[in-house]
């Protein structure tokens, strides 16, 4: 059980159950909640010294002396954002809400002040022609694309820097010294940043065979022409507590069938729907994968992810499928770009 799960505590429960949560717990605080988990309060050490001053007795439930207007952070709310909000109402803690009110974990302050560094390698794709992006692909390199404020591959590279990765690498072919020129060696984001330069067409897998050296963790690969908020960070947990050898991001699509879907038993027809609606899961261009599945890719050969994975079903390994839930895009089409460009302030603000 995660350490914020362990703080949960129901409305009715007794003070002095809660103090005895307090004292154990390294979070110093108790979160209360409903039979489905909402955010009702908080409870720190000086909400029950205040509540004893009050002549509130330890038998009575904790929703006497509960903080039931307490702040809270959202799931897809930046560090930045979240680190803004303590500094600025003085908290110690702030529990992170779903879009329901519902738990999710909760941010420290020590925790964000010191943000724990990850030597996980990340490994972006940003050779891509973009095609479907001309002309504005004609003379810019379609992670060079301004998508907002900045780059669509800077505001990559500024969301696995908020999570704490510093090694990167970018594999580069068409205006290769463009992306180069602007990057360049990282320092100016205060990281390291390589490059793999794809001498032809390599699929989205096959320059994962070009990396210097075989990486002692797992590493996280991006398809560059997304736009995402991703927690990096919960998707390598995820990985790791599943003890899995590969993570697929995966994204539900649905698709409307323009037709009236017939249903048949033999010649006679049973039932009909006009125009339904399907849903599925789809790859979402990002994975996680263990050092020893590099070995499977061909030396310096076209490989798609796909084929990797189905290499990796066929051997029976532990794969896993991380949903998303958060904002995604994929800016492959115009309508794509221009719907990145009018939502761009508002998601990531």
């Amino acid at each position: 059980m995660k350490a914020w799960q362990r703080v949960l505590v129901r409305p009715d429960t007794a003070i002095l159950d809660v103090i005895g949560i307090i004292d154990e717990g390294a979070l110093q605080i108790a979160l209360v909640v409903d039979e489905i988990g909402r955010l009702l309060g908080t409870v720190t050490d000086g909400d029950v010294r205040r509540g004893l001053l009050r002549g509130v007795g330890l038998d009575q439930p904790v929703s006497e002396i509960m903080n039931d207007r307490p702040t809270s952070a959202r799931l897809n709310d930046s560090r930045e954002a979240v680190l803004a909000i303590m500094k600025l109402k003085r908290l110690h803690h702030i529990p992170i809400l779903d879009d329901d009110g519902r738990v999710v974990g909760i941010e420290v302050l020590d925790d964000i002040l010191q943000l724990n560094l990850r030597e996980n390698w990340v490994v972006i794709m940003a050779g891509g022609l973009g095609t479907r992006l001309r002309p504005l692909t004609d003379e810019c390199p379609k992670p060079l694309l301004r998508v907002g404020s900045k780059p669509l591959l800077e505001t990559i590279l500024d969301s696995f820097i908020e999570y704490g990765f510093r090694r990167f690498f970018l594999t580069v072919n068409y205006k290769a010294e463009m992306i180069k020129s602007y990057f360049g060696d990282g320092s100016r984001w205060g990281v390291e940043i390589e490059y793999i330069h794809e001498s032809r067409r390599m699929g989205t897998a096959g320059a994962l065979s070009l990396l210097p050296e075989k990486p002692e963790r797992p590493i996280l690969v991006m398809n560059g022409d997304l736009l995402t908020k991703v927690n990096f960070k919960q998707l390598l947990d995820f990985h790791l507590q599943n003890q899995a050898q590969a993570t697929m991001c995966v994204r539900e699509y649905s698709y409307q069938i323009p037709y009236g879907v017939v249903e048949v038993d033999r010649q006679r027809l049973i039932h009909i729907e006009e125009k339904p609606v399907q849903s599925c899961l789809v790859s979402a261009g990002i994975y996680v994968l263990n050092p020893e599945v590099l070995d499977l890719v061909p030396r310096d050969s076209y490989y798609d992810m796909p084929e990797l994975f189905s290499k990796l079903l066929s051997l029976q390994c532990e794969i896993t499928a991380f949903p998303i839930r958060e904002y995604w895009l994929d800016i492959g089409r115009m309508e794509d770009y221009e719907r990145a460009n009018g939502e761009f302030a508002e998601v990531f603000r």
